[in-house]
């Protein structure tokens, strides 16, 4: 045996030889032999796979000895054989929990990669194998979101409304930072569903630009990024109303005011009866707003205006959600629990809204212990200049003036303070919340009846400061008293909490525009009642 194999090797080594030595001769380059010997290998792997494709399979030891004589098993041996596996049927595999074991007849052969070439004897029982082990179990999630997809939309609102209320305790989290939450495992689980769960519809009824068009720059951009990236979202948006468990009316109060309102009228009835209008429109048209009064519509609005353009339709004012900037508790319109507070964010550069974000000093160079530059309209900011003006430890002033603002810019100042002052203007929001957050300044909210944007999941008191109108003469004893350590948690904690705060034009988990949405679901969860209960 051992003699033909060196035999056949050196048959083959002298056919290479001469092939090479036939290939020279005919003066082939390099390219031609490549190609001529990749042609040879195919060739020889078909040939190859040829000659396998007609085994003989042995059977069992005793085959070969009851029916082939010797001549027959020595030629045998020394062709290719292929042993046939059979896979038992699906029905046929025991249950793990049974004493019963797989059998399986194993044939006898020479073990491969002897070196002797010997044969292993053995008798003629067959081989007990093992039950094979149970097949991983299907992921929750997916058999979760599999279960959701069957249920009407109000069945998988319940159904989530009770997930949460069971949510698992979780007190640590890869992707979110504990400490800035109220209840992390509720918010972890509500947002889990919510990826799961949520499909929005938005209506198409509505010309541009009122409808449809994103004012993307300046302080009330917040509407309209939310616009946009909800009109982008191939996640979260239907095309098929019936499997819709939230409903968007996507106009603009921004572009509502630039369209009707007429300069110096001091009245918003063109704005308030247009939406009138157009809310009985789409109740007339559609069956959802009727099925539920409204209350499982939402509209976004970052301008002052956004809540007293709700005043001429009754269910739109209060069944609707609002997502509003001005979340103000004290005009009776916005209701904490069912409507959203929006973050105002100031977006200069559409194309880059991260830009500026971030790259706050170190703490060690902070050495302003409180900012504040704006315009003095509303009743709070005159009664912060009156009592802080010409403090030396705190920088408070009308309009960052000119000389100052050569030697350092608005947002340097930000960056080189240990606070930032965020009082209320005209209405109670600020877009300096926000931009204290992005320079690593810690926030103080001078805002009495403002609800807080994502206070039912965000512990505001973990990176901010909050403080009543009435206490501004108190203000620096306030902010002195507050240890060192507590400090630079808060200072800590506004650099983890920026992520929830930033608008990215292809939406990430946890950002902005998901914070927002989240919100909105969160709080409709809260309006459903199971009849069950009831």
């Amino acid at each position: 045996m051992q003699k033909k194999h060196r035999s056949r090797n050196s048959q083959s080594l002298f056919l290479m030889k001469e092939l090479f030595l036939w290939c020279v001769r005919l003066r082939m380059n390099s390219r031609k032999l490549i190609f001529a010997g990749a042609m040879t290998t195919v060739a020889a792997a078909l040939l190859h796979l040829w000659f396998l494709s007609h085994p003989l399979t042995v059977s069992s030891y005793n085959s070969l000895n009851g029916s082939m004589r010797p001549s027959q098993l020595s030629e045998t041996l020394q062709e290719p054989r292929i042993y046939r596996i059979q896979h038992l049927p699906a029905n046929s595999i025991i249950s793990q929990n049974s004493s019963i074991e797989v059998m399986q007849s194993v044939p006898v052969e020479g073990r491969a990669g002897d070196s002797n070439g010997k044969r292993w004897k053995t008798d003629d029982k067959s081989k007990v194998i093992p039950t094979p082990p149970p097949p991983p179990p299907r992921s929750p999630t997916l058999s979760l979101q599999r279960y959701i997809w069957t249920l009407t939309p109000i069945e998988a609102l319940l159904f989530a409304k009770k997930e949460i209320d069971h949510a698992p305790i979780i007190t640590e989290d890869a992707e979110l930072y504990v400490p800035l939450f109220r209840n992390i495992s509720v918010f972890k689980r509500s947002y889990e569903l919510m990826e799961m769960t949520l499909r929005v519809y938005i209506y198409s009824n509505g010309k541009r630009p009122i409808f449809h068009h994103p004012y993307l720059r300046g302080i009330y951009a917040s509407e309209g990024w939310f616009m946009k990236l909800m009109r982008g979202n191939k996640h979260f948006v239907t095309e098929d109303p019936e499997k819709a468990h939230l409903f968007y009316l996507p106009y603009s109060v921004r572009q509502l005011q630039l369209a009707l309102y007429v300069p110096n009228s001091h009245s918003m009835k063109p704005l308030t009866n247009f939406l009138r209008d157009y809310v009985n429109m789409i109740a007339a048209k559609y069956p959802f707003w009727n099925r539920t009064h409204g209350s499982d519509h939402f509209f976004v609005a970052c301008h002052d205006w956004g809540p007293y353009t709700t005043v001429a339709h009754t269910e739109l004012k209060e069944n609707a959600i609002k997502v509003l900037c001005n979340a103000d508790l004290s005009e009776g319109i916005f209701v904490a629990g069912k409507d959203v507070s929006l973050p105002e964010t100031t977006i200069k550069f559409p194309k880059k809204p991260q830009r500026h974000i971030g790259g706050g000093n170190r703490v060690s160079q902070r050495p302003i212990l409180a900012f504040f530059a704006g315009y003095m309209h509303g009743r709070v900011r005159p009664i912060l200049l009156k009592y802080w003006k010409d403090d030396e430890d705190m920088k408070i002033y009308r309009r960052l003036p000119h000389l100052v603002s050569k030697e350092m810019s608005y947002i340097q100042h930000m960056k080189s303070s240990r606070y930032c002052i965020c009082p209320m203007g005209y209405e109670v929001n600020s877009p300096r919340i926000v931009e204290a957050i992005y320079y690593e300044c810690v926030p103080v909210i001078i805002a009495d009846n403002f609800v807080l944007p994502f206070s039912e999941v965000l512990d505001w008191s973990a990176f901010s400061v909050v403080i009543p109108e009435k206490d501004i003469p108190k203000l620096k004893e306030i902010l002195l008293a507050i240890p060192l350590r507590k400090y630079l948690e808060m200072q800590v904690n506004v650099k983890m909490v920026q992520k929830h705060f930033v608008w990215h034009p292809v939406p990430i988990k946890y950002d902005l525009f998901h914070m927002v949405l989240h919100s909105i679901w969160f709080n409709r969860l809260n309006q459903i009642q199971d009849p069950q209960s009831q």
